[in-house]
């Protein structure tokens, strides 16, 4: 994974592609303008482009790559954020990691000596399974 600042360039290279390629179908889908004093041939007969529909999906695509800059502008550590703070928080989360590594151990311990219970347990009634269904036989043999 890339780390943030290398985020923030993509983000900011998709946002300028994005507003380049909005000017450009704008261009090529736009009514054309009449200027005074020119005559250009024009094809009158063209079909209507979807212009507001493309004015809209650029918008969106604009306006949610700006609010991804802004997310990631905001996750970038401050300027007040010296050596030492940052020594402080990663002793902090290292704790943290201790104090989880510590209760996953204890929770795998406990799994561990249920499994044990249950593995004992279904020996148990597999043993008197065994047993039940040996007396029924020899006692079917008997019987006959």
């Amino acid at each position: 994974m890339a780390d943030r600042l290398t985020q923030l360039q993509d983000a900011v290279n998709s946002l300028a592609d994005q507003f380049c390629n909005a000017i450009g179908v704008l261009q090529q889908c736009g009514p054309p303008a009449s200027f005074s004093n020119i005559q250009t041939a024009i094809n009158k007969d063209q079909p209507a482009n979807p212009t507001e529909e493309y004015a809209q999906l650029f918008a969106a695509l604009i306006a949610r790559t700006a609010k991804d800059i802004d997310v990631l502008i905001d996750s970038l550590p401050s300027e007040e954020s010296t050596a030492a703070l940052q020594a402080a928080s990663l002793y902090k989360l290292e704790e943290e990691n201790h104090e989880a590594a510590t209760c996953l151990e204890d929770v795998v311990y406990r799994g561990d000596m249920l499994l044990e219970k249950i593995q004992s347990a279904l020996a148990d009634i597999a043993q008197s399974q065994l047993k039940t269904r040996s007396g029924s036989h020899s006692q079917a043999l008997a019987d006959s």
